[in-house]
């Protein structure tokens, strides 16, 4: 156990980042809306993209639009002026394609799908599942884009996406975070695998639901507070996933995000202590939820992270109120800490009586990985033009944010370095290449021996395999 205090100095750079970010109205590509125009554009963007999304996404999105015709096309449009129903995700699968093979903003383009297929890559890939069986849906990761501002951070679901024939759904963020909003980059983890991770295996959800509602009865816990949890569950677990596949600084970002959202709209960076009817948890309880989430992470430092996020959380803290009832601060806490270790430990039957925890960790080995991507991220030495082998995108994140959340960093500096590395780790995504390939977790070595692996006998300092990473 650690007893160093975290470095979090300059969390309200983080947060004035972020701000900033929210109040941009950098709308990005206008949208294709002729039709001639966009079956142009779309054929030369086609084979820009690997051929897993091809088959997929384009050629079927492609085929889709032939049947509809121009004046299909023109009726979808014009049935959705505010665009936001069937011609907001036509447009948005539209712009995932062709800002993929356009290259619009092509680092950051990269670089975000990146990160969106590491998070799905983690809890899905045949490496990381080693002992339970492949999901009973394969769930490929989904489309990128950059737009729509006002709209904020969103996700068309592969079921929405699917009515233009496509099988994977479209994550978007507004333009701004591009260049801003370095702490989202870790908070939207939540949005970028955790819903269908949860839906990937048949009697998950139930199962979830079930579990966390029984253990907070089980503990005594009233006033409405297992019926609120477990009503949630789909953002609840989300939240727990992205903690579980990034560390620490995943629950720091739901405090930096939330609070610079609440900043930009309100004019008040505190966490709200309110939640109605919304399916996602008061702000607050996400705070305390993040908090014992890391707080059972194997990093010898996450005690400290986890007094940390609640320390912050308490920060705060003033009256909770849940769809108009009143809840106990200290019963609020005991509850997120009794849904964390439920969601997190709770062995089930629909991944073979494994836990989510024993398929994702935070290892000091991870720990290991960051301090040594800070030290890249922090200086003016040019970038390695080479990474070791067993660094991913959730590494670079977690090491931008843990950098930047130290007294006097430069934000727009280590914004800048850990695009580049992702960038440069999308280069070599073989999902990315030219192979059918849904995960790249699927391609790794089991050893037939202990003594073979190289773990084992510590001659390789990081493998090129994640299991180092998660055990």
């Amino acid at each position: 156990m650690s007893n160093t205090k975290p470095d979090i100095s300059n969390l309200k750079g983080l947060i004035e980042d972020a701000k900033k970010a929210f109040l941009d109205n950098d709308d990005g590509p206008e949208d294709p809306t002729d039709y001639s125009q966009l079956r142009g554009r779309l054929e030369a963007s086609r084979n820009k993209l690997p051929p897993l999304y091809r088959k997929i996404d384009v050629e079927p999105y492609i085929r889709t639009l032939d049947e509809l015709g121009e004046t299909g096309f023109v009726s979808i449009l014009l049935r959705d002026p505010t665009k936001q129903r069937v011609a907001g995700i036509m447009l948005d699968i539209a712009q995932a394609i062709l800002q993929k093979g356009e290259k619009y903003k092509e680092i950051a383009i990269d670089a975000f799908e990146e990160v969106v297929s590491d998070l799905y890559d983690g809890f899905l890939s045949a490496e990381d599942r080693r002992g339970v069986n492949p999901p009973d849906k394969e769930t490929i990761p989904p489309l990128v884009k950059f737009s729509n501002y006002r709209a904020g951070p969103y996700t068309y679901p592969v079921n929405a996406t699917s009515i233009f024939g496509c099988q994977t759904g479209i994550v978007s963020l507004p333009p701004s975070h591009t260049r801003l909003a370095l702490i989202g980059w870790a908070a939207l983890g939540h949005e970028t695998c955790g819903h269908d991770i949860l839906h990937a295996d048949t009697g998950m959800f139930g199962e979830l639901i079930t579990a966390v509602q029984t253990g907070l009865e089980q503990q005594g816990i009233k006033d409405g507070l297992p019926e609120y949890w477990s009503t949630r569950i789909d953002e609840t677990a989300s939240d727990c996933l992205g903690i579980l596949n990034m560390g620490p600084m995943a629950g720091m970002a739901v405090l930096g995000y939330f609070r610079a959202l609440n900043l930009a709209f309100t004019g008040v960076p505190k966490l709200s202590n309110e939640g109605g009817t919304d399916e996602h948890p008061a702000d607050i309880l996400r705070g305390y939820l993040a908090a014992s989430t890391v707080g059972l992470l194997s990093f010898k430092e996450a005690n400290s992270w986890a007094q940390t996020i609640e320390s912050e959380t308490n920060k705060d803290l003033t009256t909770i109120v849940l769809e108009d009832t009143k809840i106990d601060a200290e019963i609020a806490k005991q509850s997120a800490k009794i849904v964390a270790s439920t969601i997190c430990t709770t062995k089930l039957k629909s991944i073979e009586n494994h836990s989510f925890i024993e398929i994702q960790d935070w290892h000091d080995s991870d720990q290991e990985i960051v301090n040594q991507l800070i030290a890249i991220m922090t200086t003016a030495n040019p970038l390695p033009s080479t990474l070791a082998a067993g660094i991913y995108a959730a590494h670079a994140v977690a090491a931008a944010i843990e950098a930047a959340l130290a007294k006097d960093a430069d934000i727009p500096s280590i914004f800048g370095r850990m695009l580049a590395i992702l960038k440069m780790m999308h280069d070599k995504n073989s999902a990315w290449g030219p192979l059918f390939m849904t995960h790249r977790g699927n391609a790794f070595r089991d050893y037939f021996s202990r003594f073979f692996d190289p773990e084992s006998y510590g001659q390789i300092e990081i493998r090129d395999t994640k299991s180092l990473r998660y055990k």
